[in-house]
């Protein structure tokens, strides 16, 4: 006789038992008397599936039966939930418009992937919308609560990413981080008042309020304007314990901006660029290209797009004699392009030594930078204590370049110098120079006046009370630093701080909250914006505003779970191609910056 699985209930055939503590109940098989621990084994025990449980010997088939197949359907419908929710978060973190689910291209790529006589069930257009989001945002606000409690031990910096969007709206993401993670917490047009300092620093505190101002070290903006750069230091009169920075990695393009400006730099750049669009803009070249070097591409490409004149340089450079040959071949020579006043003067261009003089020392002035750009965005971990140190680096490796030519290095540190005292320094770089333990045995390691001044600021700034401060200091002057040398590669400053945790408590909690900080801001994470640009129009209803706000959140979250500064990360708009702009000069790229697949015409009602 078949059985319905409705009418199979584990209690007709399994009865409780008290385990002989009498602190949990157990399930007894009615038919051979086993005992095990819970009813969903006695299940797998009369279904007699092998693994965690015996099977039972004495069941009859059709109980057997009906439960092994309730057991089935049940991993079934489960793992049907699993394919869906796996889907709902690949359309949530892409940014792909629902409707996509219908495309009979999209369901056979997914086929594709199935082992033979596996079967799936695609999730509908309302359930994407429905209860697989409901359940990404709870899984996000558990992830984000998880990161949140970190708060407290690291401290955390909110990073300001901010842009005018094609409706001419000022708009700002607002983005958390701390070791742990970082994490997206809202978004706001900010264009009513974007100019008014007063009001900015009042939408500053509100952040600080939300994020709770106790747990944050520091703001790191996005703009150098001077209304911006205003606000933030105003919010540092007013909340003493909060610093204010510039974003690192933007700070550092400024900086190449400057350097840039330097006479010869900027004559070997452009005489560069000129040589380039020349090659790239002629067939007859870029075959001579092509056939002298098979597989190099002069432009190199990038996702930071402003270090690919740069790299672009050195690359030049390096193959300078290949170019010479190129432009000495009787292949060239008896070339019409030769004989052209365009032709004549590249070709003399790349005769004259001068031309990869400079070029050459141009990439010695530029390249360390381009390094420190690249250490920026190269990684997730807190930077604020390396800094200071590969900046300097920078300096001395510039200095030690320039030392016996006839090229003077003073002009590059004063571009240098001037940059990172307007924009990028902050006493949190200081201080944790002064505290990194990586530096601690440095033969290097120096610690100078405005080192030691940082590291004050940052003790009057943060320190609660007066107690808390004076028993830093006493902590510091107590503390060996020198003979601290036990540095483990695979922990972070922060982290080794926290064998003192006993011995100097306030000095331990200050290093590892200092030392927890990042110095690139929230463009380092590259985040899509045309949902957030779509979640400020208006338009429309509560509910459907609150589902688009919803999904703004877990598609931002799920960008920045899956962000891999170490990986490939060759995301198409951010990668600098050899047709891009600064090559052809043909005007702007035609790809721009936030260019992507989204939920272009939200179906939301």
């Amino acid at each position: 006789m078949e059985m319905a699985l409705e009418e199979i209930n584990i209690r007709n055939h399994g009865d409780e038992v008290l385990d002989e503590n009498y602190k949990s109940i157990k399930g007894r098989c009615k038919y051979c008397a086993k005992i095990v621990s819970g009813f969903h084994r006695l299940k797998l025990h009369l279904a007699g599936i092998h693994g965690n449980v015996t099977p039972c010997s004495e069941v009859p088939t059709p109980v057997k039966e009906a439960f092994n197949a309730e057991i089935l359907a049940k991993k079934s419908f489960q793992s049907s939930q699993e394919i869906s929710k796996s889907i709902g978060r690949f359309f949530y973190e892409a940014g792909i418009d629902f409707d996509a689910i219908r495309s009979p291209s999209f369901k056979r790529m997914v086929k594709a992937t199935l082992s033979p006589g596996q079967t799936i069930k695609f999730p509908s257009c309302q359930e994407l919308k429905g209860w697989i989001l409901e359940d990404a945002v709870k899984e996000m606000r558990q992830y984000v609560t998880e990161i949140r409690n970190s708060w407290a031990s690291t401290g955390c910096s909110i990073l300001l990413d901010g842009w005018i969007d094609s409706d001419g709206r000022n708009l700002i993401n607002i983005l958390v981080y701390c070791p742990r993670g970082t994490i997206y917490l809202r978004s706001s047009d900010i264009s009513s008042f974007s100019e008014n300092v007063d009001a900015m620093l009042l939408f500053f505190e509100e952040v600080l309020e939300e994020v709770g101002v106790e747990t944050v070290v520091q703001i790191v903006a996005s703009s150098t304007s001077d209304w911006m750069i205003e606000a933030g230091q105003k919010l540092m009169d007013r909340c003493k314990t909060v610093f204010w920075s510039i974003d690192a990695s933007y700070c550092m393009e400024l900086m190449l901006q400057e350097v840039t400006k330097i006479g010869w730099i900027e004559e070997a750049l452009k005489k560069t660029k000129m040589l380039v669009q020349f090659i790239y803009s002629h067939a007859t070249v870029l075959k001579l290209l092509r056939d002298a070097f098979p597989e190099v591409e002069l432009v190199k490409s990038s996702k930071i797009k402003a270090i690919v004149p740069f790299l672009t340089l050195e690359n030049i450079v390096s193959q300078k004699d290949g170019l010479i040959k190129m432009f000495q071949s009787s292949t060239w020579q008896t070339s019409l392009l030769a004989s052209t006043s365009e032709g004549k003067r590249m070709c003399e261009m790349i005769k004259d030594e001068s031309f990869w003089t400079e070029g050459f020392m141009a990439v010695k002035a530029t390249i360390p930078l381009v390094e420190v750009v690249k250490f920026l965005n190269g990684t997730n971990k807190a930077q604020v204590g390396f800094i200071h140190d590969i900046l300097d680096q920078a300096k001395e490796t510039i200095r030690k370049e320039f030392k016996s030519t006839r090229f003077c290095h003073a002009k590059i540190w004063n571009a240098i110098d001037d940059s990172w005292n307007k924009y990028l320094h902050s006493p949190l770089h200081d201080a944790g120079y002064y505290l990194n333990p990586t530096f601690f045995h440095s033969s290097n390691w120096c610690l100078n006046v405005k080192i030691s001044g940082g590291l004050c600021s940052c003790i009057t700034g943060m320190a609660e009370d007066r107690r808390i401060k004076d028993l830093i200091t006493q902590q510091i002057a107590t503390f060996d630093f020198l003979s601290s040398k036990e540095i483990l590669s695979d922990i972070s400053p922060a982290h080794w701080w926290s064998k003192y945790e006993v011995e100097f408590p306030e000095l331990e909690r200050l290093a590892v909250r200092i030392l927890s900080q990042t110095c690139d801001g929230a463009s380092h994470y590259r985040l899509k914006r045309r949902l957030v640009e779509t979640l400020h129009r208006k338009g429309r209803n509560e509910i459907e505003q609150q589902r688009l706000s919803d999904l703004v959140f877990v598609h931002c979250n799920l960008q920045l779970q899956a962000f891999d500064p170490e990986g490939e990360n060759e995301i198409a708009e951010d990668v600098v191609d050899s047709m891009d702009e600064w090559i052809v000069g043909k005007g702007e790229n035609l790809v721009s910056e936030n260019t992507q697949l989204t939920w272009m015409d939200l179906d939301l009602e």
